[in-house]
């Protein structure tokens, strides 16, 4: 936590980790528009397919040691080589929170803004702790909610009506 709130109160980087491991959406719905083969199956034209894009998002083919929070994955030092340039809007097939193509969320910019601009200000304005400890597992639904709702205790850092 403290890590995060260092880096709010100097430059708020752009990391997209919690995207990856909790997409809003774990399944994407696609109709098949002629017959194809995908990996020896074949693909009658109008078949219905479903993404796993909860699956792709813990794929340890495309992500070294998945299931870990390392959220300087993606971004590296400034002029580095290696930069980490993952596009969360349906370019990068590993990376896909938001769908692809004609039917990608129509709110995903204004859904980064926001959450972007939420965490930042309750990172900036309160210390956070959590009682007890945090339980990552996820509960059954369309939007993966947590199995145990997280509590935590807000206390101010900053003024809200700076005198």
């Amino acid at each position: 936590m403290k890590k995060a709130i260092e880096e709010v109160d100097s430059v708020v980087g752009k990391t997209r980790l919690t995207l990856r491991l909790h997409p809003p959406g774990p399944i994407l719905i696609r109709e098949a528009s002629q017959a194809c083969n995908v990996n020896g199956y074949d693909i009658p034209e109008k078949t219905r397919l479903l993404i796993n894009v909860w699956a792709i998002s813990r794929d340890p083919n495309h992500w070294e040691s998945p299931l870990e929070f390392k959220p300087e994955r993606f971004y590296s030092e400034e002029g580095s080589e290696n930069v980490k340039q993952l596009d969360v809007r349906g370019q990068h097939f590993q990376l896909l929170p938001f769908g692809s193509g004609r039917r990608v969320c129509p709110g995903t910019t204004l859904g980064l803004q926001v959450v972007h601009t939420s965490l930042a200000s309750m990172l900036q304005c309160f210390e956070w702790k959590a009682n007890g400890i945090v339980n990552m597992d996820e509960g059954p639904g369309l939007t993966l909610p947590r199995a145990h709702s997280l509590v935590c205790v807000p206390t101010a850092r900053l003024s809200p009506m700076p005198l």
